[in-house]
């Protein structure tokens, strides 16, 4: 990871956790420089991250400021820009994941599909609960090819598979592709997420690409209607 992106890391927590007030600017990129000793440059491509993200904007002359409604306490922001897995989204919680279903088996067509894989090459089928300081937040459902991602165990499971792909496989994610829906909730999510009958559970969609290009994650992600909020940032060039 480049040092903008640690220092980027570092503000979006600053931000998140109350660090700086919402009523006026964060510090200026000169003095946020002399503080983490890097450029200007440098300090300017992290804040550009935040910017992008949605949880900061610039005010020409006035400085660079919070976007109050990206920072609900109550909710997990996860921003159309974001490919960090919750582990990554959620650095400073205590993270619990359950195992529901853990096997290996042949994928269907439409698993196949998605992936880009034929009926032939096996994938890990992954069913978890992730828990967020002793409550539960969402049931994750993932394919993922034995060939491609390789490791996967009890143990990586209850940390996080991300950090397993990018540190213990030395893989680059790339970014993905989401369909976001509202449903209504099934068994599962009933038993485990303690959902009504009645209430709403968004559902997330996603095939996840490495930097090559590859598919390597076709996922399912049921989440709690009361504990995410997802944010779409349009930026006019």
């Amino acid at each position: 990871m480049s040092k903008y992106e640690h220092i980027s890391n570092e503000m979006r927590k600053r931000v998140q956790e109350g660090e700086y007030p919402n009523d006026q600017p964060i510090p200026d990129e000169k003095s946020l420089s002399k503080e983490f000793d890097c450029s200007r440059m440098t300090m300017k491509k992290a804040l550009d991250i935040l910017v992008a993200e949605g949880l900061l904007y610039r005010k020409r002359g006035h400085g660079t400021f919070i976007v109050k409604s990206a920072i609900q306490h109550n909710l997990v922001n996860v921003t159309d820009r974001e490919n960090l897995g919750l582990t990554g989204l959620l650095q400073n919680k205590d993270i619990e994941s359950e195992i529901i279903r853990f096997n290996v088996l042949f994928p269907s067509e439409k698993v196949a599909e998605h992936l880009s894989i034929d009926h032939n090459t096996p994938v890990y089928h992954i069913i978890r609960l992730r828990n967020v300081e002793n409550e539960p937040f969402v049931i994750e459902e993932t394919f993922m090819p034995t060939n491609i991602i390789g490791g996967i165990n009890e143990e990586v499971l209850h940390s996080s598979i991300y950090h397993h792909i990018t540190y213990t496989l030395g893989l680059t994610i790339g970014g993905s592709h989401r369909k976001i829906r509202a449903d209504k909730p099934n068994e599962l999510d009933q038993t485990y997420l303690g959902c009504a009958a009645d209430d709403p559970v968004l559902e997330v969609e996603q095939v996840a690409y490495l930097n090559t290009g590859i598919p390597f994650e076709y996922s399912f992600s049921r989440h709690r209607y009361d504990k995410f909020v997802f944010t779409t940032v349009n930026i006019r060039r």
